[in-house]
């Protein structure tokens, strides 16, 4: 955890990908804030007329929605939740057009559904489209689809939203725009010997200890989630930056080289664009359990995994689906591209090759899930 320095991370971002909180867009839940959207358009505006390209990932559409209903508090009710974001898109995506457009710069509004990017052919469309709009100089506001949205599909919240859509774009930087200063190692409300964390490496498993729940009535987040975020934006080589959204011209002097917040830095690897598709899935259609022979082949020496090595298998899968590969005491060790279906995994599990054709009335691949289409869990 290092002591706060000037950092090349955000001054060499070429694109960008910003998200904003709830409690930051609604004012802690009265309305869009007109005035703040329009610094932060302001700001993105510079950073794209810079040569940069900038998506904005931005919450506030059900708070704006509570808003123009009439609702003092947030609904529990699917449909109604569905009903406020619908009425709140309206208003979110009209604020940022005006405001981006007053200072000579092109939007889009863009909803994404976890389905959206769980799915090949979708999540590729989704990234040609909106690296076309960055092309075209246009700053793209994207925002969870809360009006089609159910627990299957939702990502949760758009710190992870915003991770998802860095490593969909393969961006050099995520910045979270937050109620806080960034991240301590504990509540600094309750510990007076809380430190501010400067710069950590995304991904330290002392981040996720130090990191509290959900402070905000109006957000679904907390710090957690954006200490999970980095993590995954990590896996496509982004850098995360946890900082005040009210701090002045923040975006303008992360960019330059300044050392506000949190600082986050990824690993220099970067995921190859189809694991990282792999890795992003947030919700899985089965797994295969293995014996700790295969665990270790898989997870110390990168092999395929075999049905030989498959202990037992679990949910209803289809041959394509990705799927998780899991140890004996249940932990996710990697996921990938299973072969096979789940009722023909359960066929072949504890079997060698030469068996499949009798068992399967065909001969297919040996592997359940081959190395090439296989990535180890973070």
């Amino acid at each position: 955890m290092h002591a706060p320095s000037g950092s090349p991370v955000l001054r060499n971002a070429k694109r960008i990908v910003v998200k904003v909180g709830s409690s930051l867009v609604t004012n802690e839940g009265r309305g869009l804030d007109a005035a703040a959207i329009g610094q932060w358009c302001q700001q993105l505006a510079a950073l794209v007329k810079d040569g940069r390209e900038v998506i904005m990932v931005s919450s506030g559409a059900i708070a704006e929605g509570m808003k123009r209903l009439g609702w003092a508090s947030r609904p529990k009710a699917v449909h109604e939740l569905q009903a406020a974001a619908a009425v709140g898109q309206m208003g979110l995506a009209q604020v940022y057009e005006t405001q981006l457009r007053e200072n000579g710069i092109g939007s889009a509004q863009v909803l994404l559904t976890h389905a959206d990017l769980a799915d090949r052919e979708r999540y590729l469309n989704a990234r040609s489209t909106l690296l076309t709009l960055l092309q075209l100089g246009v700053v793209p506001v994207i925002n969870e689809n809360d009006t089609v949205v159910n627990d299957e599909i939702k990502f949760g919240d758009n710190d992870t939203l915003g991770a998802l859509v860095a490593n969909l774009v393969e961006a050099d930087a995520l910045i979270i725009l937050t109620d806080q200063k960034g991240l301590f190692t504990a509540d600094p409300r309750k510990d007076p010997a809380a430190r501010f964390v400067h710069e950590a490496q995304a991904g330290d498993a002392r981040l996720e200890a130090m990191a509290g729940g959900a402070g905000s009535s109006i957000g679904s987040g907390g710090m957690i989630t954006k200490i999970l975020a980095a993590k995954r934006a990590a896996g496509s080589g982004a850098s995360t930056v946890i900082a005040w959204g009210r701090e002045p011209q923040a975006l303008i002097r992360l960019t330059q080289g300044e050392a506000i917040g949190t600082l986050l830095v990824a690993p220099t690897q970067k995921m190859q664009a189809r694991k990282q598709w792999m890795a992003d899935h947030l919700q899985l259609r089965g797994s295969v359990s293995v014996d700790p022979g295969a665990a270790s082949k898989v997870r110390d020496s990168g092999t395929s995994l075999l049905p030989i090595g498959m202990t037992g298998v679990q949910g209803d899968f289809s041959r394509g689906d990705v799927i998780a590969i899991r140890d004996a005491d249940g932990s996710e060790i990697a996921r990938g591209l299973a072969n096979y279906s789940s009722a023909e995994a359960r066929l072949i599990c504890r079997k060698v090759s030469s068996e499949f054709e009798k068992l399967l009335g065909y001969t297919g691949e040996p592997e359940m899930i081959h190395r090439t289409n296989l990535v180890l869990s973070r």
